[in-house]
């Protein structure tokens, strides 16, 4: 009696799938859209739900300003999104000026780490498509967390189909982050010839890419934070004029005058001078 062959089973006769071809089938209305485009070209896919993102920078490197920039990219597209603000940066006069629509940001205020991871997987389950979790400047009050607790947001992410941004000083997420972009400040820009009477103009930031899977790390882009044409009355001293609550900030994707800044799509909003007396006042209020 002869042996009679079988047919050969390849893996997708089988019903098995690679994770590249989970990757390549992906659906185009999974990833919201971003509308920076230097922070475009380093995620040219956008921000893909079911993913950890990270967010590293230190003061004045423009991690804030970018945070703005993807909120309102995702509330423009028709999405609700949540800011877990543990750093208590967030100022809703600047974000209006970056182009979010407040009515559909929710804005929640821990007051430690362990309440900010609690806080971001109540707005994941919640059902908010895009999740972002700011974690200020360091000292952060609760450290880093667990690796146990990031990867606990992972699965939240996951099941919910839901996008979360860590903004953090210092990398935090470990494993969990599955891209990780890190911002340096670079050269700022100064108006005015004498020292008590300059003013920060411009600040220039590089955004790396340290760990993205599926692609290649370390591409980088520049970007050009700035707060627009500074109106400035040469007769009296900043101080007297008030320059630090008068300075103009045009909408997102505005053309600059003259070319001075460059190429608009590459410009992102700094914090208002305010910032820090606000945030000043509202810890006292908290203790």
């Amino acid at each position: 009696m002869s042996a009679v062959p079988l047919p050969r089973l390849s893996h997708l006769d089988l019903g098995l799938e690679t994770a590249r071809d989970l990757l390549e089938r992906r659906a185009p209305d999974d990833a919201l859209p971003i509308t920076l485009d230097p922070l475009g070209r380093l995620l040219p896919g956008g921000i893909h739900r079911g993913e950890l993102y990270e967010l590293v920078g230190d003061r004045s490197s423009g991690r804030f300003s970018m945070v703005l920039a993807l909120l309102a990219a995702a509330v423009a597209s028709g999405e609700a999104a949540a800011l877990v603000d543990l750093g208590d940066h967030f100022d809703p006069q600047d974000a209006l000026r970056a182009g979010v629509h407040l009515e559909r940001l929710l804005w929640l205020r821990p007051a430690d780490l362990k309440q900010a991871l609690l806080a971001a997987e109540t707005a994941i389950t919640g059902g908010f498509p895009f999740v972002v979790c700011d974690l200020g400047t360091p000292p952060v009050p609760g450290g880093r967390g667990a690796q146990s607790s990031w990867l606990r947001l992972l699965c939240a992410a996951r099941s919910h189909r839901a996008a979360l941004l860590v903004s953090t000083p210092y990398r935090a997420c470990g494993t969990a982050a599955g891209t990780v972009l890190e911002a340096r400040r670079g050269r700022a820009r100064w108006r005015g010839d004498a020292p008590p009477h300059r003013l920060l103009e411009a600040l220039g930031a590089r955004v790396t890419v340290k760990k993205i899977r599926g692609g290649l790390p370390e591409s980088a882009a520049d970007l050009l934070l700035h707060r627009g044409n500074l109106q400035v009355d040469h007769a009296q001293s900043p101080r007297q004029s008030g320059v630090g609550g008068q300075l103009v900030c045009p909408p997102a994707g505005a053309e600059a005058k003259n070319g001075e800044f460059g190429n608009p799509h590459h410009d992102a909003f700094l914090e208002s001078p305010g910032s820090e007396t606000r945030r000043r006042a509202n810890a006292q209020h908290r203790r």
